[in-house]
């Protein structure tokens, strides 16, 4: 079945449709790990054959497209990687927060990473392992969804409702196992439950035998601008040890907050729950 549109657009009134369609394919050519002929992009895109062509020619020179000289197919280009690289390090957000992720690492012996909110999704934007056999599929660069995993819970419950409405009902709340929230009634239920307590779980919410925590990251706006989560397979993640990771990541959200200019305390209610477990 071909891929069908996935460009993220924001309402505008300033639109070019030439940069538009090559922001398009770019989206096309990052959904899939495999490459992609011109009939394919034509058809996933729904412009002819030559239009794509020509525009895949633009992008090439400017090496945001590669094509492969043995299959003609193409993928994304290098320099791609080379910008997003500098947008990340300009926010020096990777670089503060990987002590707090190895300290967290250490702590708990689980996989730590470090997610975003981009277009109504997580982005995840650094990972760090611990040293054990059995770890965690995952990797920077990864997007999903917002209502079934700990980070984008722990960001939304930090987010105007407005906002929360809008992503959900841009990005809907697709079933991942048959624990998911797919309401979103039972959603704000559960984002009031994470503004309180100061983390958010994934209880098999987004993959059966993996359960997370998460907790929201502040700067000195009060802006929620990351969050970070301890994941790991349920057999270790128990219930039990949920509150006891939660306090290592709570820690470690809190400092690193605290080095973007943000000044916050454990949540009182955290600490009443933590301190009682």
């Amino acid at each position: 079945m071909p891929h069908r549109k996935t460009v993220k657009t924001v309402s505008s009134p300033y639109k070019v449709q030439v940069l538009d369609r090559a922001v398009e394919i770019l989206d096309v050519l990052g959904s899939r790990d495999n490459d992609w002929s011109l009939v394919e992009l034509s058809a996933s895109i729904g412009l002819h054959k030559s239009t794509v062509h020509r525009l895949v020619m633009v992008l090439e020179r400017q090496r945001l497209v590669a094509k492969n000289p043995e299959t003609g197919r193409y993928r994304l280009g290098l320099k791609l990687f080379e910008l997003g690289a500098r947008a990340i390090a300009s926010t020096n957000l990777r670089e503060q927060c990987r002590p707090h992720l190895l300290q967290v690492v250490y702590e708990t012996e689980e996989t730590v990473h470090l997610c975003v909110l981009d277009e109504g999704e997580v982005l995840y934007v650094e990972k760090m392992e611990p040293q054990r056999s059995v770890r965690m599929a995952s990797h920077v660069g990864r997007r999903c969804s917002v209502h079934c995993t700990a980070v984008g819970k722990a960001i939304l419950a930090e987010i105007p409702a407005p906002e929360v409405d809008e992503i959900l009902r841009r990005r809907g709340m697709q079933p991942m196992t048959r624990k998911t929230i797919t309401t979103p009634a039972e959603l704000k239920a559960e984002l009031e439950r994470v503004h309180h307590r100061g983390y958010a779980i994934d209880d098999e919410e987004h993959e059966e035998g993996v359960r997370c925590v998460g907790v929201v990251v502040h700067d000195y706006s009060q802006r929620p601008i990351a969050a970070i989560s301890v994941s790991g397979p349920t057999f270790r993640v128990t219930n039990e040890k949920v509150p006891i990771i939660a306090k290592a990541v709570m820690h470690a959200a809190s400092a690193l907050a605290c080095e973007m200019g943000y000044r916050v305390e454990v949540k009182a209610e955290a600490k009443k729950e933590l301190q009682v477990r």
